[in-house]
């Protein structure tokens, strides 16, 4: 046996491998591993007054990235005219087409009364 090492000659050496016990975490792996596979936060608060319900508040939150988020189907930003540009600009663009139809069929029926009495 060679110095300092409690193994046989001959036999592979192990290399320690990590601590089996609590490991850190820094703050910024904490936050990526939350985004990436997300949390859901939920609870009820009820008050009761007598055995009378008085008032029941339901919250749930979800924290995930937006990527995670729209895997599992939530992606009520995209249609929010507060949040997306695209929406907005989507918004305004049907409410000027709605606008431009209207202003067509009272033009027509114009020109179509026109006619008549002409």
């Amino acid at each position: 046996m060679t110095q300092g090492s409690l193994a046989p000659a001959g036999a592979p050496t192990l290399s320690p491998g990590p601590i089996s016990g609590p490991q850190s975490a820094n703050l910024g792996d904490i936050l990526e591993r939350v985004l990436d596979k997300g949390i859901v936060i939920a609870g009820d608060i009820k008050v009761n007054l007598l055995d009378i319900e008085l008032l029941t508040i339901k919250l749930r939150l979800v924290i995930a990235s937006l990527d995670t988020a729209s895997q599992v189907g939530i992606n009520w930003w995209q249609a929010d005219p507060w949040l997306n540009a695209d929406a907005a600009n989507g918004s305004k663009t049907r409410e000027l087409e709605e606008e431009n139809r209207e202003l067509r069929s009272r033009v027509k029926a114009l020109e179509t009364g026109s006619r008549d009495d002409g």
